[in-house]
């Protein structure tokens, strides 16, 4: 769905809820006659435009919510060329909300949601920066053709490997991260998302109305691998069998041993950066095995509860000397 078409649908009901209250507002001093009319078609409108959203709510109740990280990280800086020798760097776009898109021209969900990108940046151009950063690309010719069959209105760069791992390693393409106006990444996406979300967060961080609930959650590895040890739970990893105590211990285990492969992360970093990893999968699985069976003490040792305390010790007098 593009932002031209899905965009407007997606927000239709605003739009109509705003429109109503407008009219409301311009022709309340009317006489009541001039008033009916014009309730009468937005109350229409309204109504034929919200049955299929009220629908889709009901049964997704998660539709009217969309999450940003509450305790935000800056995002990794980088010094790059675009295509017409400009620098793009994130310091760049200073005071802009800024969305990072990882691409490449041969991926096909890339190509699907560029123009929704394009859509964006135009309607937001003074408040938004997109920067897209292709992978994979061995003639940069091959980005300059696809910018000009797709009209592309933001800056393009051609993302080394390192600029990669300072974001994860980008394992699906496209992904986005999205950067409130200090520079700090409020939210992760992997794969062909929605448009109408992007500008629904790229909304939210600009204090605008918007017709959803904003949530925040703690990054425990979804933006930066390194916070993985904040985790509680990972993909793949079942502790419905363990204790709290013993599923602590558990976590300290993944947090603290490296998988074997090849990835040289800890095994929750791999768990979160690659969940389809047998390695990881297999090692984290007999960890919690070894760590039900073990006997872990589930309270410090206290003292005994009928026990009397000694009485305090009384000195002795020094021996009388003789005269």
């Amino acid at each position: 769905m593009h932002l031209a078409a899905g965009a407007r649908c997606g927000l239709l009901e605003w739009n109509v809820m705003t429109s109503f209250a407008t009219s409301l507002i311009l022709t309340s001093r009317a006489p009541r006659r001039r008033l009916l009319l014009p309730c009468f078609i937005a109350i229409a409108a309204l109504l034929l435009c919200c049955a299929p959203l009220a629908s889709a709510q009901a049964t997704n109740p998660q539709q009217a919510v969309i999450r940003l990280v509450g305790h935000p990280e800056p995002a990794p800086d980088f010094l790059l060329a675009g295509l017409d020798g400009k620098p793009v760097s994130i310091a760049g776009a200073k005071g802009k909300i800024v969305l990072l898109n990882f691409w490449a021209t041969w991926c096909g969900p890339c190509r699907a949601e560029t123009p929704d990108l394009v859509a964006l940046q135009n309607k937001y151009k003074d408040a938004l920066e997109i920067i897209g950063l292709a992978v994979d690309v061995d003639d940069p010719e091959e980005v300059q053709k696809f910018a000009a069959a797709f009209a592309i209105n933001y800056p393009m760069v051609v993302a080394p490997i390192e600029v990669r791992m300072h974001y994860g390693g980008i394992t699906a393409l496209p992904t986005s991260f999205l950067l409130d106006a200090d520079g700090r990444i409020v939210q992760k996406h992997v794969g062909l998302s929605n448009p109408l979300l992007y500008e629904l967060e790229i909304r939210a961080l600009l204090h605008l109305a918007i017709p959803a609930r904003v949530e925040t959650f703690e990054d425990t590895g979804q933006i930066f691998l390194k916070n993985a040890e904040r985790a509680t739970e990972l993909p793949g990893v079942d502790f419905s069998g363990l204790t709290p105590r013993q599923k602590l211990a558990a976590l300290r285990a993944f947090n603290g041993e490296t998988c074997t492969c090849g990835c040289k992360l800890t095994l929750a970093q791999c768990r979160i950066y690659d969940s389809a990893c047998q390695i990881s999968s297999g090692r984290t699985a007999a960890i919690v095995a070894e760590v039900a069976a073990a006997q872990v003490p589930t309270e410090a040792p206290a003292s005994p509860p009928h026990a009397t305390p000694s009485p305090p010790a009384v000195p002795k007098e020094p021996p009388h000397r003789k005269l």
